[in-house]
């Protein structure tokens, strides 16, 4: 049954993403707000049918810490493709992502994004990747966007850790917006590039805000790591005891 539900769930993503991308297309001399209200209900979409055909949900713990009425630097454990879409509906904010650059090539679904100002690098060519993310990100931020970043670069499989890389910290130590740290374990149910969706409940935790004020790069990004890879384990037992 689940290779049949993962295949009707992925043909409800690609005809939803069929109806979103002309919309988007549409709507890009719009203000960014309204692109972004309409075209982020493709997530809500995707997210419902998810649960519909794979009967895969979410829970999340701490939003009560999220201040609300200010533009965040959310720096989020990657493991799946799930949080780039539950995040648009856990947040409920105008956000944006920092993506690798040949992710805006695909067709439809990258034309789509490209609308919503992602910060696109090439994350070969590092030193100007992290310029981008502070000199876009700065930008963005000061425009009333969230910007999501994945520091470990891509994403990493259920109990394994990356190499936390300092652009994030970097753009809020340069800007001064606070920081949410995110931890998940999306990848035990919608695997890093897998095609099978496992039926269950995502457990998401939203760290205390981290206040960039008279830190260092280097200080913010080792706090965000520590309580990410400290909440870890706890999401990794909710797993295996299901």
């Amino acid at each position: 049954m689940i290779y049949l539900r993962s295949s009707i769930f992925f043909l409800g993503m690609v005809l939803a993403t069929l109806v979103f991308t002309p919309l988007a297309l549409i709507l890009i001399p719009f203000p960014y707000r309204i692109r972004y209200a309409v075209v982020s209900q493709w997530s809500k979409v995707v997210l419902w049918w998810l649960a519909l055909t794979c009967n895969l949900r979410y829970e999340v713990q701490g939003m009560e810490q999220v201040p609300a009425n200010t533009p965040l630097i959310i720096l989020s454990k990657h493991q799946s493709a799930w949080e780039t879409l539950a995040f648009q509906q856990i947040f409920k904010v105008p956000q944006l992502w920092v993506l690798k650059r040949e992710l805006l090539w695909i067709p439809f679904f990258g034309w789509a994004l490209a609308t919503l100002e992602p910060i696109a690098i090439d994350r070969k060519q590092i030193r100007q990747a992290l310029l981008a993310v502070v000199e876009q990100g700065k930008q963005r931020l000061t425009t009333g966007k969230t910007v999501v970043i994945f520091p470990e670069g891509t994403r990493v499989a259920p109990e394994e850790r990356g190499r936390y890389n300092l652009g994030g910290a970097l753009l809020a130590e340069k800007t001064g917006f606070p920081v949410i740290p995110v931890a998940h374990n999306a990848g035990y149910f919608w695997g890093k590039s897998g095609f099978l969706k496992k039926a269950g409940v995502i457990q998401v935790r939203v760290g205390q805000v981290i206040d960039p004020k008279n830190k260092s790069a280097k200080e913010i990004n080792q706090l965000a790591e520590t309580w990410i890879e400290n909440t870890m384990p706890s999401l990794y037992l909710t797993e295996k005891s299901a």
